[in-house]
């Protein structure tokens, strides 16, 4: 796993720790600044953070969400129990729920992506270790490479194979790689509305605000099914929420699963044409160019 896609999984389980944590102590009677404040003093990093902004003065929302990335699900989670009056302490877990289940579909993912991904990387280098290869048998490579427009040509050529071979590899894991922050959080920011008894147009809109990403007609159907039904939708919604971030993890291991068989295509058209020109051909330029010619 990359050194960035580990921070952002670190941060979830932290996101969800956090919450977790603020869930138990809200419900045993601690006001939420102090809270933070013993988290804080616990934890520090990004809760000392937030506990700084807060006493500049910001409100606890504002300040949870200027750290941005997972960090934004508590802020509006937060910002919307604060609105319709829901329980604070119970919004805050189902967010902690929604945080460590994401985090555990990006392990899952990262897991499943982590042999292709690497294989990819070493067959990318294959070309530069043949041309470190002939050298190493006595070819006289460098000469061939400095003291012919071909062989220099070829160099070129090939360099500019597999760099072009690394960046198509690289492009095809991010895009196996790519997910949603935290999938469901549109329809659990819509539960928590709901629960405080706001209206569904009014939650609706307070989860617009909140900007939770997402697709908002699977929202709007479990809304619909809910109003037909004559059923409260706060459980659909957490329940349409566990399915979509079950569906994210599924989607990424298909995904991963499909790497393999991607990869080979910059393999194919890149990295062994990369290898034959940085590998190959200088050592049969350096052959002709030793062999006596014959007449």
């Amino acid at each position: 796993m990359r050194r960035a896609e580990r921070y952002r999984a670190e941060e979830r389980r932290a996101v969800a720790e956090t919450a977790q944590r603020l869930a138990v102590l809200l419900r045993a009677g601690i006001a939420p600044e102090r809270a933070w404040h013993f988290i804080a003093e616990v934890d520090g990093g990004p809760a000392a953070s937030i506990v700084a902004r807060m006493g500049s003065g910001q409100r606890i929302a504002d300040a949870v969400e200027q750290e941005g990335g997972p960090w934004r699900s508590i802020a509006g989670a937060w910002r919307i129990a604060a609105e319709v009056g829901a329980p604070l302490a119970d919004s805050l877990r189902s967010i902690a729920g929604a945080a460590r289940d994401a985090a555990e579909a990006a392990d899952d993912v990262a897991i499943a992506l982590a042999e292709p991904a690497m294989t990819a990387r070493i067959m990318t280098w294959l070309p530069a270790a043949g041309l470190l290869l002939g050298a190493a048998l006595g070819f006289d490579v460098v000469g061939v490479v400095l003291g012919t427009p071909v062989g220099a040509a070829s160099v070129i050529a090939g360099a500019g194979m597999m760099l072009l071979g690394r960046w198509w590899s690289a492009r095809l894991i991010r895009s196996a790689s790519r997910r949603a922050e935290t999938p469901g959080l549109r329809a659990e920011f819509t539960a928590i509305a709901l629960s405080g008894g706001a209206s569904a147009s009014r939650a609706s809109a307070l989860v617009e605000d909140a900007d939770p990403g997402g697709d908002p007609g699977t929202t709007a159907r479990v809304l619909e099914l809910s109003r037909v039904a004559g059923v409260p939708a706060a459980e659909l919604l957490r329940a349409a929420a566990a399915d979509e971030r079950q569906g994210a993890r599924t989607h990424g291991r298909i995904a991963a699963a499909q790497l393999g068989s991607r990869l080979l295509l910059p393999l194919g058209v890149c990295t062994l044409p990369a290898f034959f020109l940085l590998g190959v051909a200088p050592m049969i330029l350096s052959v002709l160019a030793t062999t006596p010619v014959v007449w």
